[in-house]
């Protein structure tokens, strides 16, 4: 079903806050109508968060949003206010990434899918969306959690 993994490199309008996410080159990404995402325009695609490396030196230019529950920690840029990564709260153990962050070259396909985040509870119910932060065993294909 998917493809193999990738390197795909990224980050922010002003190049403060750069990352690397190992993920396929068709990806599914997510737009959510909630209050926060649905401002800001966010589609996102989800990794589990061992996939995921920040460069050091971007540390210093994050602020983190929460609202609401808490659970999810909206990172942006302190210099350009772009939200090109964050921990949702769907997929806690997962990094959600701006698709349209992503640098240009790799990204192959993007399916969207829709999130109905003012009906949070519903919508991850019945969306599936948790099983995308978890990592997938190799010898069995079965998703597991990396806590378990």
């Amino acid at each position: 079903m998917e493809s193999s993994s990738i390197l795909h490199k990224g980050g922010c309008h002003c190049k403060s806050v750069r990352w690397k996410v190992r993920a396929s080159s068709s990806v599914v990404a997510w737009r959510c109508n909630c209050s926060d995402c649905s401002m800001r325009g966010n589609t996102h695609f989800i990794v589990p968060s061992k996939d995921f490396e920040l460069n050091q030196e971007s540390k210093q230019f994050l602020t983190t949003y929460t609202f609401g529950t808490h659970q999810a920690k909206h990172t942006f840029c302190k210099v350009c206010g772009i939200t090109s990564f964050y921990i949702p709260r769907s997929n806690p153990d997962g990094i959600a990434v701006t698709y349209q962050c992503v640098d240009p070259g790799t990204l192959e396909h993007v399916e969207i899918r829709y999130f109905d985040g003012r009906n949070w509870e519903n919508s991850f119910d019945q969306t599936g969306i948790s099983a995308f932060s978890k990592v997938e065993d190799t010898a069995t294909g079965m998703s597991s959690s990396s806590s378990s």
